[in-house]
């Protein structure tokens, strides 16, 4: 008797045994690895993505995504591509995240995506990293982008600049991945609807160039009719200072993408330029919809100041994560990879997709003017002119061309 009871014991034990295993299992959290500048100059942007990403996840972790929890790791890459290699492997080899996120780079992210997405078989979302080469030429199917790209803000520009007279153009920027791609997006997209337009001359300095008055003081002495710059999150801020210190856009017209973003701008306040046309697919005050005001809203109780792009990025792709394991129903990377591709969420700026040929977020892109607000005390954006994903985007059948499919 007490042999049968021992036995009867014994296999409930088991049994038990057998029924957590899976439910221990369901526990495990999901796990993003987030790779990112999070020191220097470009640390506003990485911080902002960041905290747009945790805002989302405050929400979405209230009700878990398929029983469980989403949490997140960040490496801080310094802005080096060797680095954001270093962090993504180790990432994916000691952490076993489930998704890899990331980053402000360009060269880190086209790194990132040949090097250990693509190698390993782990999604990369990139948020920030905005060279067209990402989904484009250099595009598979483990890596995606929740932001806008060389592309989409080149054919803006190109468009802007298109119905404007000007004939000859300086070109200027940083001299790494990015700011090419930018050069090559606006020139290509503006020749291709204006034909006569001549580039007289080119200027490029390395990303984060301090002093950037000497340039300028050069490209104003060649008389160009308009400057296109093509300058990142290192040297944003340095280019517009250098624009209000010597005048330059009360003598020529300029284009610059993001030179309309708050997180441009705000740190600027007076200092500012006023009249630089700019691109950008986020503003905090536009579009003017209950959406977006419910976003800005959570981000100013949370955070103390309203969100830039970076936050807007960091805030879908949280959106997109929990969306895509939610419909694949496993935290499985295939069929997570398959939920994700034309993929709809709602956003603050309306409904977005994630293109299922090329993995690219399709997003408006706002034209603006930097303009002092009284409403604020640092320049906004004025006189917006909304062009929508499908204008700006190359086709599928130009991504396939790209990719020489």
């Amino acid at each position: 008797m007490k042999r049968l009871l021992l036995l009867v014991v014994c296999s409930m034990a088991c049994a038990g045994l057998l029924l957590s295993a899976p439910a221990a299992h369901a526990a495990r959290p999901i796990k993003v690895g987030i790779i990112d500048c999070y020191s220097g100059p470009p640390a506003v942007y990485g911080k902002d993505a960041l905290n747009g990403f945790k805002l989302a996840l405050k929400d979405i972790n209230k009700k878990g995504v398929l029983g469980r929890k989403i949490q997140f790791t960040t490496r801080d890459t310094k802005f080096k591509v060797d680095i954001a290699l270093n962090m993504a492997k180790e990432l994916v080899m000691r952490e076993d995240v489930d998704v890899l996120v990331g980053t402000i780079n360009s060269g880190a992210a086209l790194a990132v995506s040949a090097a250990v997405a693509k190698k390993e078989k782990v999604p990369l979302i990139v948020w920030i990293s905005k060279s067209e080469r990402i989904t484009g030429e250099k595009g598979h199917r483990y890596v995606f982008s929740c932001g806008e790209n060389t592309a989409m803000a080149g054919k803006a520009g190109g468009v802007a600049l298109s119905k404007k007279p000007y004939v000859k153009y300086w070109i200027a920027g940083d001299d790494y991945e990015y700011g090419h791609a930018i050069a090559n997006a606006a020139w290509r997209n503006l020749k291709k609807l204006k034909p006569d337009v001549k580039v007289i001359g080119k200027s490029w300095w390395k990303p984060g160039e301090p002093d950037l008055a000497p340039y300028i003081t050069s490209i104003l002495a060649k008389k160009p009719d308009a400057v296109i710059f093509c300058t990142g999150g290192r040297s944003m801020t340095n280019v517009m200072k250098a624009i209000k210190a010597t005048g330059m856009a009360e003598k020529v017209p300029i284009w610059i993408h993001t030179a309309t973003d708050h997180a441009v701008l705000k740190p600027l306040g007076p200092e500012a330029p006023e009249g630089v046309m700019g691109t950008m697919d986020y503003h905090f005050y536009y579009p003017d919809i209950p959406a977006n005001r419910a976003f800005v809203k959570a981000f100013e109780a949370a955070y103390g100041n309203p969100p830039g792009f970076p936050a807007f990025h960091g805030y879908i792709t949280a959106r997109f994560i929990a969306a895509a394991f939610r419909k694949a129903g496993s935290v499985d990377k295939e069929k997570f990879i398959n939920a994700l591709e034309g993929l709809k969420i709602a956003s603050p700026v309306g409904q977005i997709e994630m293109r299922k040929c090329d993995h690219q977020v399709v997003l408006p892109m706002y034209l603006g003017v930097t303009k002092k607000s009284p409403k604020y005390n640092f320049a906004i954006s004025s006189n917006i002119i909304t062009l929508t994903g499908d204008e700006v985007m190359p086709t599928c059948a130009e991504i396939m061309k790209a990719r020489g499919k």
